[in-house]
């Protein structure tokens, strides 16, 4: 790939571009709002003037803009002629490839595109050129679509580092609803509750809220645009969770009733199930690699706050031999330390604990 245009200079547009641009990718770059393509051309993203001014169509156009504007974008862009090959990085598949077709585009230079990564900034300033690196990154191909068409596609998720997957535009919107777009909405609802909570509650929110509300902190236009494209796909999956929430309610009113009677042994047996439910469940997401989930021995560290401390703690571990697998960071409320927990082999933990110790770091029991 010599030449591509970039259509909608957001986040993930940008950095596409900027991925591109590292490998030597002429990238032109357009947006309704021409502040923000100048604002990725200042980054290095690419160029911001017109494809047409090449003098022949680019190799690849990507439509980086929300699903309910991704078939008209197309089909501009196909009457201007700006590429040999089309695609889009919207998160919903199905309808704009309806749309698309209904609209009597030409179908056969498109394929639909979805890379799974994104931040919860929006806007070029938080564009990164690395941050599909060892991402999956679906492609939807038609019926019709062009070998050429899809080849262009597997070459922009080789360049930008991602892993590409292939599935049915249908099957993906499913998928996404049940492990991306019901989850947010479900973290938006959960970091609602604290939106009037005291003020002595939100001091002691632990790693285990902020983990749970992290991606409630997303641009709502961006995700009420998401949510629409994919309303049927989000609200079945909705519709099973509330079912399971009105059993674990029922479960928790009952013992607040009556702990120990057998209404409450039902309950307990009932509310353990889902428990269990939840570990199966979450056993499943894969691990380090795309390996099976796998059990780590945990090593809390209490840690200052102060520069070098997480460099230093790191090299402890080099120097026991311990390949740090996974982290976890805590900060501590109203004060200058926080408590690192390495996630390590099993049957290493004892000894890092042993070397940090001795080394006069502090290791939680």
């Amino acid at each position: 790939m010599k030449t591509a245009v970039v259509l909608g200079t957001g986040l993930i547009g940008t950095s596409v571009a900027l991925a591109l641009s590292r490998h030597g990718v002429h990238v032109f770059l357009e947006d309704r709002d021409p502040d923000a393509a100048r604002t990725a051309a200042s980054l290095g993203a690419g160029t911001v003037s017109s494809p047409e001014d090449f003098g022949q169509p680019v190799d690849l156009a990507v439509l980086a803009v929300p699903p309910a504007h991704v078939a008209r974008t197309l089909g501009q862009a196909q009457e201007r002629g700006l590429a040999r090959a089309y695609t889009d990085v919207c998160s919903v598949k199905a309808g704009p490839a309806a749309e698309a077709a209904a609209l009597g585009l030409d179908t056969t230079m498109y394929i639909g595109g979805h890379p799974l990564s994104g931040r919860e900034k929006s806007g070029p300033l938080a564009a990164r050129g690395d941050l599909f690196e060892g991402r999956p990154w679906v492609l939807t191909p038609a019926q019709d679509t062009r070998r050429d068409v899809f080849n262009r596609a597997l070459e922009l998720v080789s360049l930008c580092g991602a892993v590409p997957v292939v599935m049915d535009p249908a099957e993906h919107d499913r998928a996404v609803a049940l492990i991306s777009h019901a989850p947010h909405l479900v973290s938006a609802l959960m970091a609602a509750r604290l939106e009037h909570a005291s003020e002595e509650a939100a001091r002691i929110a632990g790693q285990g809220v902020r983990d749970v509300t992290r991606i409630a902190a997303g641009d709502p236009g961006l995700w009420r645009e998401i949510l629409t494209a994919n309303a049927g796909a989000v609200a079945d999956v909705l519709e099973e969770y509330a079912g399971d929430l009105a059993a674990v309610i029922g479960s928790l009113r009952a013992l607040a009733k009556d702990p120990v009677g057998p209404s409450g042994d039902a309950a307990n047996t009932e509310l353990v199930d889902r428990l269990r439910r939840g570990n199966a469940g979450q056993a499943r997401i894969p691990g380090k690699h795309g390996a099976p989930h796998a059990a780590y021995g945990t090593v809390p560290v209490v840690i200052g706050d102060a520069p070098g401390e997480l460099a230093r703690l790191f090299a402890a571990a080099s120097a026991a031999k311990v390949n740090i697998e996974d982290l976890a960071i805590e900060h501590s409320p109203g004060q200058q330390v926080g408590l690192v927990t390495l996630f390590v082999a099993p049957e290493a933990a004892p000894g890092l604990v042993a070397q940090l110790s001795e080394r006069g770091w502090t290791v939680q029991s």
